[in-house]
């Protein structure tokens, strides 16, 4: 076991665990760091890891929302446990739409726009429609205040615009946020039902792979057990921090500071990887 690849991997479950939640593209920072540290193994491992330890910051929404989403809580009433399951069906409503088009156009995706000039692009555009969305909000009023007052319709709708972050680059959480704000959610809601959505999108997107991994005639070896256990805890320890940081910084600023910053990491990355294509001899 190489200690070089345990600092690699820590590296990446930093990286995870920082821009999981936040809407500024996983993707694009994976993509930029991978290139930095490239980890020692397996294309194979590695399409694996980058998913699985994502698992990690899931569990991060798990521990700092039990309350609100164990719907057996001793501590709830009737009323506000039917709510719960209420809120699961609405949660579940929405991933239909990734279960179904993520199944059919995710290895496409992958093959034909995981490049760093879709990437870049991906990053620009959102994160001017960011500040774009926040401009108009300066003038509007929230409909919907809290997650429990979204609609299956609105749930819907919102699980649309999270197949817009299968194109990479795009972020999930960005998409769910821009889509769920667009639609009459507040800053809080919208990232609540983000973190939510992220749950049994992200257990569903580590099985298929880890299945299709063995399906293929894979196997893990003692070391990158290790790894994906690690990069998982670190993504968890550092989501814990992530996820408290964007709900109380979105209690007195809007998103436009993420706008900014996706414009600014995506002129890096096209800059970057330009220079890079430059550089190599014809």
């Amino acid at each position: 076991m190489s200690i070089v690849e345990l600092l690699k991997v820590i590296v990446q479950g930093i990286v995870e665990g920082f821009t999981e939640w936040l809407p500024i593209s996983s993707t694009g920072h994976m993509l930029l760091v991978d290139e930095i540290i490239q980890m020692d193994q397996p294309e194979a491992f590695l399409n694996v890891f980058f998913v699985v330890i994502q698992l990690g910051a899931i569990l991060a929404v798990v521990l700092l929302y039990y309350e609100k989403l164990n719907p057996f809580s001793r501590r709830k009433k009737p009323a506000a446990r039917n709510a719960t399951i209420v809120l699961w069906m609405k949660i579940i409503w929405a991933c239909v739409p990734a279960a179904v088009f993520g199944l059919l156009l995710n290895d496409w995706m992958d093959a034909h726009l995981k490049n760093p000039f879709i990437i870049s692009a991906m990053l620009i555009i959102y994160g001017i429609l960011f500040i774009l969305l926040e401009n108009r909000n300066r003038r509007l009023d929230f409909t919907i205040q809290k997650t429990g007052q979204i609609s299956f319709k609105t749930a819907l709708y919102i699980g649309l615009f999270q197949l817009l972050s299968l194109i990479p680059g795009t972020s999930r959480s960005g998409a769910t946020i821009l889509g769920a704000m667009l639609l009459g959610c507040s800053r809080s809601a919208a990232a609540e039902f983000s973190f939510f959505l992220g749950i049994p999108v992200m257990f569903g997107a580590s099985l298929l792979k880890i299945v299709v991994f063995f399906v293929k005639g894979n196997t893990f070896t003692l070391p990158q057990v290790v790894y994906m256990l690690l990069g998982m805890l670190i993504a968890f320890l550092v989501s814990v921090y992530s996820i408290k940081f964007l709900m109380g910084y979105i209690r007195s600023h809007d998103f436009k500071f993420f706008g900014y910053y996706r414009i600014v990491l995506g002129i890096i990355v096209i800059a970057y990887f330009g220079i890079t294509a430059l550089a190599v001899p014809v």
